[in-house]
């Protein structure tokens, strides 16, 4: 057993009755939490390093165009500026490719052809 349960466990024994709710209440809160975190996805960073991508690489990337890139980058949380260049985290171009309700340019365009 665990140093900081065999603590616990030694608390329990030697503590009054009356405070035996509270403890119980505090254990609870433990495992309620231990058992949430293994109900939600890791998010473990990845082993591969992040690459900073320039905007043509990053453009063929997310099916837009590099004008589209210049002209939004405000919006995408994936920029990074050096200088006076624009780059591009390719571990967050990854990020937002993954998320439902990103559109690229190419799905936004698809989406009003369709409406």
């Amino acid at each position: 057993m665990r140093p900081e349960l065999q603590l616990i466990l030694k608390i329990a024994r030697e503590l009054p009755c009356d405070e035996l709710p509270n403890l119980l209440g505090e254990i609870e809160q433990v495992r309620y939490t231990a058992i949430a975190r293994l109900s939600v996805p890791s998010h473990e960073p990845s082993s591969e390093p992040d690459q900073l991508l320039d905007v043509e690489e990053a453009a063929k990337r997310l099916s837009m165009s590099k004008d589209y890139l210049y002209r939004h980058k405000d919006k995408f949380p994936f920029t990074r500026r050096e200088g006076r260049k624009l780059l591009f985290s390719s571990s967050g171009i990854d990020r937002y490719i993954k998320q439902p309700n990103s559109l690229t340019a190419g799905r936004h365009r698809a989406t009003l052809r369709s409406l």
